[in-house]
């Protein structure tokens, strides 16, 4: 046995994880904890959690704004949590209370969903969770889902969907699946993608691992096709980069590809000087971080 701190029998080290030559997964990041739904007394928002399915096991995190009335429908945001496919949660704390807070600055219902993790559920299986989490949601168009939350307030002809770092990547392979396959009763009108994760850097190698069924690294879900640019199911794109985070070059990329694509949508970017990967989660209250969220409202609402 190997003493303790010795890594000799170490095969992979990778940003988030290291692989023993037994096959053995040690998480390297730091653990995160998951809080209950609950009205917030301060904002008026509510929240619950939803079963989607039990197998495979999907489920989500539904907030309502204060506003919410059944007279007056709503925007509804579909969000996916970041991580790098491995960890953090739609429930952890970190990413209940963003995504409060986007609901009730905009004024829109989100669903936040909880899709299966490496190594427990490697990879596709957050493109499949989250494919099953927005069909969830399209099913209540009629006003007939299982969830009378969406049936009462969502409009899900203004529905946008976001995510940031690994659920910028989620974000942009469902849109291109809407574009491409469509999504009945349902209008995308924009995406949102906060400091994307895309091939170009040393994670590449991560992203391989954690997909056994992948396509090297012209995989389109790690290299973007230029066909799937071109069909994106939006109106809209709406893409943050931070100056200091090593993804900037290939979330810049994103942008240019898809201005290049023969897309007929927009896109706009943002640029945080000085910032690093995913600042605006780790302090909410920093200027930038503020800001960053009134143009996510502003670009919902206009």
């Amino acid at each position: 046995m190997a003493a303790a701190g010795d890594h000799s029998d170490v095969e992979h080290v990778f940003r988030f994880f290291r692989v023993h030559k037994d096959g053995t997964i040690h998480r390297t990041h730091q653990s995160f904890d998951k809080i209950p739904a609950a009205d917030d007394l301060t904002t008026g928002v509510r929240s619950k959690d939803v079963t989607i399915s039990t197998d495979p096991p999907v489920s989500a995190r539904i907030f309502v704004p204060k506003s919410a009335d059944p007279t007056r429908k709503l925007p509804l945001l579909f969000y996916v949590h970041g991580g790098g496919f491995c960890m953090q949660s739609a429930f952890s704390s970190r990413y209940h209370g963003y995504v409060s807070t986007i609901c009730s600055s905009a004024d829109v219902i989100a669903v936040s969903v909880e899709y299966g993790l490496f190594p427990t559920r490697p990879i596709p299986a957050c493109y499949e969770d989250s494919w099953a989490a927005l069909q969830w949601v399209a099913a209540h168009a009629n006003g007939t889902g299982s969830d009378q939350w969406l049936n009462e307030y969502a409009d899900l002809n203004r529905v946008f969907i976001g995510g940031e770092s690994a659920g910028g990547n989620i974000t942009h392979t469902l849109v291109s699946r809407v574009g491409s396959v469509g999504l009945p009763g349902v209008k995308v009108v924009g995406a949102i993608l906060s400091h994307p994760y895309f091939g170009g850097t040393d994670d590449d190698k991560m992203w391989l691992y954690m997909n056994k069924e992948n396509e090297g690294l012209q995989d389109r879900r790690l290299k973007p096709a230029a066909e799937d640019l071109r069909r994106l199911g939006c109106e809209k794109v709406l893409v943050f980069v931070a100056e200091l985070d090593h993804l900037n070059g290939v979330g810049k990329s994103y942008v240019e590809e898809l201005k290049k694509s023969g897309w007929k949508g927009s896109v706009e970017m943002k640029e945080n000087k000085g910032k690093d990967h995913c600042f605006h989660l780790h302090d909410t209250k920093d200027e930038q971080a503020v800001d960053l969220v009134k143009t996510v409202c502003s670009f919902i609402n206009s």
